[in-house]
């Protein structure tokens, strides 16, 4: 024990020292003298400084200045310095696993030490030994990294939920800039929300208001879900995680959630509780989801919706979780820089699904393997969409493949939601890099069924064209001769869901790619 307490003294002392000269004062001079800039220093990447000022927050070019002053740092032994706070989902095992990753693409050694608690640091050293950058990672829920990135002790927050207005209105104060914007956040993988039992637990499927009823008490008997006599044993996480945020937007809106459900601090913790408790019925994690049994969500029209690697990158199952870094408007080291921009790459996305997250790479479905939704559309097909439809679409979709990448939007809103944002900057860097010459693009528009089938139509080609076009203005130095891009609708002709409730319709609106 006492050598445990020692390593965690000497680890903080190490931090400490490094954070020692920021904020204090420095005196950057051009090197004629005629310019002098005094401030607090509040970070050095080692390139640009980045100090308060009685003009404010400044950054300012070291290769152009000299530093003097106690807090100046030292050149030639500069350590990046990069601090992580947030959701424990993704430190646990995600960025651990990138930054390891990373390390290995780039001839870095890594050690990691604990920090105490819940914290540790991952030290990248050079093959001579010389340390070049520091993570650290502070490990709590997204409600304190947003905390910690507003009080400037955080350069990257890792949430499992969208930044809430008034974080974002805070943010902005502050200076970081919109931090929902391309450049400020980005979805680093992709998981879902999972309802989870027992896998003895005789029921094997749950409707969407169903579990919102178990969420807020209307059912409290498994009888009602068609199992045993029984009651249900409600768990779920911790109310300041990002997870349980997640399950209240998504799923409860403004409802209240019922009392005397079991909290836990971590999901794995969750799902071992429900997978030993034939009575017990819980929220999870897709990335977490085992040894208990996940449910398949059901619909009173007979669709049905599992989620898997598939379903959910393509959003096909309703209830995704993406896994966001946000990242506040100031320079990072460029340590940092190279490891974010490794973080979209293909070698990456392998260590994303071997992490158990799905990743963001794109993959194609052929038209074979796409029965079950064929099917649904003759099922739902009536009067206003009839064969002759139906038989436009197949014809138009024949010796296509679909991609993963689709795009659904804000519910009540033609905003494309956090997931579809991300696509549409992965797609076009796609464009850029030639992944699409010489094929053909087309972005097809798909709707509920609410309305006039004509109407609806108009509504998923405007979709679709609209899609297109930010996809395209995104993909600045792509050469677009190359590729042949195109906009197409079919409308209610090939639902994903029921219509009946709100997330069924929400499920239905999207747009979709598909390739040749």
């Amino acid at each position: 024990m006492a050598l445990f307490r020692a390593a965690v003294s000497a680890a903080l002392l190490l931090l400490t020292t490094a954070f020692s000269a920021l904020g204090q004062d420095v005196t950057l001079s051009s090197p004629d003298g005629s310019v002098e800039i005094n401030g607090t220093l509040l970070s050095f990447d080692g390139e640009f400084y980045r100090v308060e000022t009685k003009f404010g927050e400044l950054t300012v070019d070291g290769s152009g200045v000299r530093c003097d002053g106690p807090g100046c740092p030292s050149l030639s032994g500069f350590v990046a310095e990069i601090a992580l706070s947030g959701s424990a989902t993704m430190a646990d095992v995600l960025l651990p696993a990138l930054i390891e990753g990373f390390a290995l693409r780039n001839g870095y050694q890594t050690h990691r030490d604990s920090l105490g608690g819940a914290n540790f640091e991952y030290l990248l050293r050079e093959p001579g030994g010389r340390t070049a950058a520091r993570f650290s990672f502070f490990v709590s829920n997204t409600d304190e990294g947003f905390a910690d990135l507003l009080e400037n002790k955080a350069d990257i927050v890792m949430a499992l939920r969208e930044i809430r207005e008034d974080e974002r209105a805070k943010a902005r104060a502050a200076g970081m800039g919109d931090m929902t914007g391309p450049a400020r956040s980005r979805v680093l993988a992709l998981d879902a929300l999972v309802p989870v039992v027992a896998p003895e637990n005789p029921v094997r499927d749950i409707t969407v208001p169903q579990l919102v009823d178990v969420l807020t008490g209307a059912i409290t008997n498994w009888r009602d879900l068609g199992g045993p006599d029984a009651p249900i044993s409600l768990n779920l996480p911790a109310a300041t995680s990002g997870l349980m945020q997640a399950i209240q937007d998504q799923l409860l809106g403004r409802a209240k959630l019922a009392g005397g459900s079991r909290r836990h601090d971590r999901i794995s913790t969750l799902v071992r509780r429900v997978a030993t408790d034939p009575f017990a019925l819980g929220v999870a994690s897709f990335a977490e989801a085992r040894p208990a049994r996940m449910l398949t969500l059901t619909g009173p029209c007979g669709h049905a919706l599992q989620a898997n690697r598939r379903t959910i990158k393509t959003e096909d199952y309703p209830l995704t979780s993406p896994l966001f870094l946000y990242l506040p408007a100031r320079r990072l080291p460029k340590v940092a820089r190279d490891f974010l921009s490794y973080s979209r790459g293909p070698g990456a996305q392998i260590v994303i699904r071997r992490a158990g997250f799905v990743d963001q790479a794109p993959e194609t479905i052929s038209m074979n393997a796409q029965g079950n939704r064929l099917a649904n559309a003759i099922l739902s097909g009536g009067d206003e969409v009839g064969l002759d439809e139906l038989n436009r679409m197949i014809k138009t979709l024949q010796g296509r493949q679909r991609l993963t990448t689709s795009f659904r939007f804000e519910a009540g809103s033609s905003r494309p939601d956090a997931q579809s944002r991300s696509n549409i900057e992965q797609l076009a860097r796609a464009l850029e890099a030639g992944a699409y010459d010489a094929r053909e693009l087309m972005f097809v528009g798909f709707s509920d069924g609410q309305g006039p089938a004509a109407g609806n139509q108009d509504i998923a080609l405007k979709r679709a064209s609209a899609v297109r076009d930010a996809v395209l203005a995104s993909a600045e130095t792509a050469n677009l001769e190359r590729v042949n891009v195109s906009a197409q609708a079919f409308g209610e002709a090939m639902p994903m869901a029921c219509d009946d409730s709100a997330w069924g319709r929400q499920v239905n609106r999207r747009v979709e790619i598909w390739v040749r």
